[in-house]
């Protein structure tokens, strides 16, 4: 128990700054592409408070993890008006992927930070003990998680709106219809696979994940120069 409660005392940090600067790189995007919505609305800001959801970004990951289930969450949606970017179609899908490519730089960060800290270690501080080394292996694992999750072409997800953009007007309609219940759906067939053990989604995120991470302690073992 005092071991979770540890695991779970240094993933709520990670988690947080992966989901703020998820959400705030949407904001960002939508501004540059002439949507000014969050930055008027105070949500241009790295502050956690102003987009921290206590249940989503809290409580829902802190209970997984008791649970023994794969932990996620989210943060308060930064708002974005597509009708007031110049190009609501693909300004869309920009400012969509902008919050999945936000997680991936921050891993890249992390992967270096772990090839400096290794070389001056002069060994590497990925092993058992190292307080550092297991920071931020959680840090590239969730915010790999989050970028990949993120990119699932499922409502409401950042995916189904790059999907979105690409469908023709008439498809597209329905689609975006589909975005208002999407969230619903999808916690519906989470829980059922955890509850009956399917596994789909470990099925389906495990691979890219494990391939992501490699590559990213590749990145590591290459600046370590260990």
């Amino acid at each position: 128990m005092e071991d979770t409660v540890t695991l779970i005392a240094l993933l709520i940090p990670c988690l947080i700054v992966a989901i703020v600067f998820h959400e705030v790189a949407h904001g960002y995007v939508a501004m540059l592409l002439g949507d000014p919505t969050a930055s008027e609305r105070g949500r241009l800001t790295l502050n956690p408070i102003r987009h921290v959801d206590p249940v989503g970004t809290l409580l829902v990951p802190g209970a997984l993890l008791l649970a023994g289930a794969p932990a996620f969450g989210w943060a308060k949606p930064v708002p974005v008006n597509q009708y007031r970017l110049r190009n609501p179609r693909y300004g869309m899908m920009a400012v969509a992927l902008a919050g999945p490519a936000s997680n991936f730089v921050l891993a890249t960060l992390g992967a270096i930070l772990i090839g400096v800290l290794s070389a001056i270690n002069e060994a590497s501080i990925l092993v058992e003990g190292n307080v550092f080394g297991t920071v931020l292996t959680m840090f590239l694992l969730i915010n790999i998680f989050l970028g990949l999750f993120n990119l699932l072409p499922i409502p409401p997800f950042d995916g189904s709106h790059i999907v979105g953009g690409l469908l023709p007007d008439r498809l597209r309609f329905h689609w975006a219809r589909l975005q208002q219940v999407g969230i619903f759906l999808l916690v519906g067939v989470i829980a059922y696979s955890w509850l009956f053990g399917t596994g789909w989604l470990e099925t389906l995120l495990l691979p890219p994940l494990g391939l992501a991470m490699g590559l990213f302690l590749h990145l590591a073992d290459i600046v370590s120069g260990l």
